[in-house]
């Protein structure tokens, strides 16, 4: 019996700079277009008389997925990885059938359900009800099958109250969580899924996980597309690198992640630098803003370094910019392993007495973190600025390195190392003669 439920062969799509691709014109298209005919005309004149020295960019090709092959087995869930640009969604647009391949061909075993952006498959003037009896017949299901799962999916949702409501007035978080709830429910063979969990709130997101882990023990094969390291090696068992529409990478998750992560250490705006600049057109994740454009890091003396001894001090700023106050203004910095994900995670609300006002509309923020208690090796930092503690307005993942050395200073007989863990503490060690009364417990 063949296990394959993807096949994948040679798949490559080609776009062309500055044109659309052609499908279902609605009457307002027609009658704009028709509107805007004798101004295209003049433009096209005016570019003719002013810029006939310099040759058009307009009919540009652009390779979003080039020469792309390989198989998923059923069961398997899939981590799809790569920086923004690198042909991800274009991917799980073609094996969705939104999109059509420019060449290549795509063996699909099974009914697949898609979760590619907020709102996929939903009909904004119906309500919430209606969308998921809408989105099941999508995805071939009868309506007793829907009847069936209807109640466990709202209940997942969390949208009780406002079921009966024109998804047309939700927020994109509870667009997102009707929209994971009816996908995850009705059982699809196979589960497409882009990178849209950052839009629910965290607890959401540690729930849509979870019933993630869950769907490979039924059987059903998911790929997941998602920035998010830790979750792709905790969910996928393998994973696939792309860049600039090529495969370069398959294999087990922790191998293809550590080779990510290596790919964009030497390129993108990652820097070994203790001042970092950061560009507007740096990677940001879908919806955030260019608000933080500079990152300093200083040891504990305050002299600029990006390396600094284990358990000394370390100081780092990040200048940001907004034309608005943001009111609560919230301000965060992660350290993440390499391989592992978040390790440490600093949030004005997170701390006892923040020196933080209420609202600010530019800045500079500085953490100061003593005693750094890391075990020595390469961290990368992540700066964010955020409405109130959650909802994201800018956050560069990974935009700066710091080195943490062994020290003597620690007075250890000898410096932990990666096998042991990343956080190094000390601690009180004795040995007790076993003869000796235990300690007691403490009296209610």
């Amino acid at each position: 019996m063949n296990d394959t439920v993807i096949k994948v062969e040679n798949l490559s799509k080609l776009y062309r700079i500055g044109t659309r691709e052609s499908g279902y014109r609605t009457f307002r298209e027609t009658l704009t277009d028709a509107a805007k005919a004798p101004f295209r005309h003049l433009k096209k004149g005016f570019h003719k008389s002013t810029v006939s020295n310099h040759p058009s960019s307009v009919d540009d090709h652009i390779w979003a997925l080039k020469d792309v092959s390989f198989e998923v087995k059923r069961g398997e869930v899939v981590g799809i990885i790569g920086r923004n640009g690198a042909g991800k969604s274009t991917l799980l647009k073609i094996l969705s059938k939104i999109t059509e391949p420019t060449k290549g061909r795509v063996e699909m075993r099974g009914r697949v359900g898609s979760l590619l952006e907020v709102g996929t498959g939903f009909h904004p003037e119906l309500t919430g009800h209606e969308n998921i009896y809408l989105y099941g017949a999508i995805l071939g299901m009868d309506r007793w099958e829907v009847t069936r799962k209807f109640d466990e999916i709202v209940a997942f949702a969390e949208l009780e109250k406002f079921i009966e409501t024109p998804v047309k007035r939700y927020s994109s978080g509870m667009y997102i969580r009707l929209a994971f709830a009816v996908a995850a429910h009705l059982n699809p063979e196979i589960l497409l899924v882009d990178e849209v969990l950052a839009v629910g709130d965290a607890t959401f997101q540690k729930k849509c996980l979870g019933k993630m882990g869950e769907v490979p023990k039924e059987g059903r094969t998911v790929l997941f597309v998602s920035h998010n390291m830790a979750a792709v090696q905790n969910l996928c068992s393998r994973a696939i690198v792309l860049n600039t529409g090529c495969l370069e990478f398959d294999g087990p998750s922790e191998g293809s992640v550590e080779y990510y992560l290596h790919q964009i250490s030497e390129g993108s705006c990652i820097s070994g630098e203790a001042t970092i600049d950061i560009p507007k057109d740096a990677e940001r994740q879908r919806g955030m803003r260019p608000l933080i454009y500079q990152m300093r890091i200083f040891n504990g003396k305050g002299i600029r370094t990006n390396s600094v001894p284990v358990g000394e001090d370390i100081i780092v700023e990040f200048s940001f910019k907004n034309k608005k106050i943001i009111n609560p203004i919230g301000v965060g910095l992660g350290i993440d392993s390499a391989t592992f994900g978040r390790i440490m995670s600093f949030n004005n609300y997170l701390q006892p007495s923040p020196k933080v006002p209420l609202a600010a509309k530019s800045g500079i923020v500085r953490f100061r973190i003593p005693s750094i208690p890391l075990v020595p090796g390469d961290y990368f930092l992540t700066p964010s600025v955020c409405l109130g503690m959650m909802e994201y307005l800018d956050t560069i993942e990974k935009c700066a390195k710091v080195h943490v050395l062994p020290s003597s200073a620690t007075g250890a007989a000898h410096m932990p190392m990666r096998g042991h863990g990343f956080i190094w503490l000390p601690a009180d060690i004795e040995l007790l003669e076993d003869n000796l009364t235990p300690m007691k417990s403490a009296e209610k």
